[in-house]
Formats: C-alpha cells, structure tokens, sequence
C-alpha cells in the first residue's frame, strides 16, 4: 500500500494509495492533524484478510476452499447481511455467489474456462443461488463444495463505509471518502461547501471525461458501468462485459452504460444496487425503483443509434 497525508488546503487533510487493486482517496477537515496512515492501513488489511478472493490466506477463500474451520468475523457477517437483502428484493438479481461464474469468464482469480458453452454454463448454474447457503454457529454452510462466494460488487463500498466510520469515531464528520469510484461524503470540505463528484463519461476508446457533476450533501454514491472492464473473444471478436446474469449464466448484455445510485445509507448498500442496476438493465431498474423512492439514480443509456441518453431522478 502508497500513500501520503498532506495538507490541501486549510484544515483539510488528504490521504491517498492504493487497495483492492484499485486506487483511494480520503479528504477530511479536522483542526488538529490525524495520524490516520497506520489505521486506514491496518483496516485495509482486515478486510482483505476478511473479504478478498485474490489472498489465499482470506476468510472467503478459505472458505471457497471448503475450510470448514473458519468462523467468520463482523466484517464478513455484515457484507453478508447486506447481499442477503438485496438479493431478495431483487428476486436474485444481485447474487454474491455468482463467483464461479465471474471465474468462468475470466473475471476473477481463478482460471477462465475454455470455450465456455451453454451446456457448460448450465452446469456451472447449479451451484449459484445465495438461497443455497447459510450461516450457523459463526460457520458458513454451502449446499454444494462447489459454491464459491465473491463480494467485490459490494466489497468496495464497504471499505469507504469501515473508513468512514473509523473518521466518525475520532469525531470528524466532515469528510468524503473514495474507493475505487465509490464514495461517502459528510458536512462540508474546507471552504465550507458540499462535496462535489463528477460522474465519468461512458467512453470506449480509454479516454476520460465528466457526463455530470453533482454536488452531495450527507450522501453515499456507487457508480457500476459495463463500458471500461470486459474482454474480448480473440476469434469472434465478441465482447463480453464483466456484470454477470445470475440467472442465466451469462454476461449481462444490457442498453444500460452506467448506473450511479445515490442515498442516504451506507456506501455498501448502492455499491450493491449500482451492480444489480447493470444487471437488470433500463426498464427492470426504472421499475425497482418505482418500491424504492429512497434511492435516487442517475443512467446513461444507449439507444439504437448508439448515442447516449440520460435519465436523472427527479429531485437529484
């Protein structure tokens, strides 16, 4: 892990680095300077050895691994409260045990399946279905050796959420938090304002841009898109992107680009619903959101003329 804590402007200290193979960025407006780098650092570490599948040593890979000794701690308990109620209200859309087929793809750490089929893919669905598993007495219970658990959709989330809280607890409450595009923004920077965030452009030739800026006041915000992380078929040239179906199997092949989703709850929670957005698509997702007021989105989407449109909830 890098990263420095400098001085930006006046009372706001900044702290930046690197962590879930992914970059972060802390800025925080305290009087007295905090001597976070060894806390952020070793709460990184926790939750890696808690939820990361690319350590070996990690609860969740041991227990992909069928280590039947492994009690869980609060960090992976929570993770998995949280997955367990979006899966449920979106009727098994968002699926944290959809690992296996993340590793099919190539999508994760384990090695790609070769010419992955339907017929292969059907076999591989068995084992996905978070209605499969179960904790008992501090102990994961699968019904299948095979079921293997992935939280990065919301894992990333969690982490501003662990730091954001750690922030809270030496009574700084002005603050915004990121990870990896995921962030929490409290009170107000150094100058007195909101936070403002700027929502990434949907562009497929690498390039960067802003879509929108919005300015946050007390809110977490996730951002999920289908246009920067996929792979290509080296003999048909098709794309697959990285969210997966969990009903079918398959990459998620939706009009959607980009969902960002903002609220009033914790940063793990829209991490989760930005996914699940991806995964359901345009229309799925307008009509989720018709039960859930509480959350408030913005989409890029593209039509049949490949040009993007957008949608904005009102009040946003």
């Amino acid at each position: 892990m890098l990263f420095s804590c400098s001085k930006t402007k006046p009372n706001t200290q900044y702290l930046q680095g690197n962590v879930f193979g992914t970059t972060f960025h802390i800025s925080y407006v305290s009087s007295d300077p905090l001597n976070c780098e060894k806390q952020v650092d070793s709460l990184f570490h926790l939750l890696n050895k808690s939820l990361s599948t690319y350590i070996q040593s990690s609860d969740i890979s041991r227990i992909n691994n069928n280590d039947t000794n492994v009690v869980v701690d609060s960090f992976f308990l929570e993770v998995y409260g949280k997955s367990q109620r979006i899966f449920k209200e979106s009727k098994g859309v968002f699926d944290p045990t959809v690992g296996i087929l993340v590793n099919a793809w190539g999508f994760g750490p384990e090695k790609a399946v070769q010419s992955l089929d339907s017929t292969k893919v059907k076999e591989l669905l068995r084992y996905v279905g978070f209605d499969k598993v179960a904790i008992q007495d501090g102990k994961v219970k699968k019904e299948h050796p095979d079921m293997y658990f992935d939280f990065n959709a919301i894992a990333k989330g969690y982490g501003v959420d662990i730091i954001a809280r750690y922030l809270e607890s030496k009574s700084i409450n002005n603050y915004l938090i990121e990870i990896g595009g995921e962030l929490r923004a409290r009170g107000t920077n150094g100058m007195g304002n909101f936070w403002r965030i700027g929502i990434e452009k949907p562009n497929f030739d690498g390039t960067r841009g802003i879509q929108k800026v919005l300015s946050l006041e007390n809110k977490s915000l996730a951002t999920s898109g289908n246009y920067r992380k996929f792979k290509v078929d080296p003999i048909t040239g098709e794309k697959f992107v990285h969210t997966m179906d969990s009903r079918t199997g398959f990459t998620a092949r939706r009009n959607l680009l980009s969902a960002t989703v903002i609220a009033d709850m914790d940063c793990a929670d829209v991490d989760g619903y930005a996914t699940t957005f991806m995964a359901m698509g345009y229309e799925k997702t307008l009509q989720f959101l018709e039960k859930h007021p509480e959350l408030k989105v913005f989409l890029i989407v593209a039509n049949h003329q490949g040009e993007f449109i957008e949608y904005t909830s009102e009040g946003l």
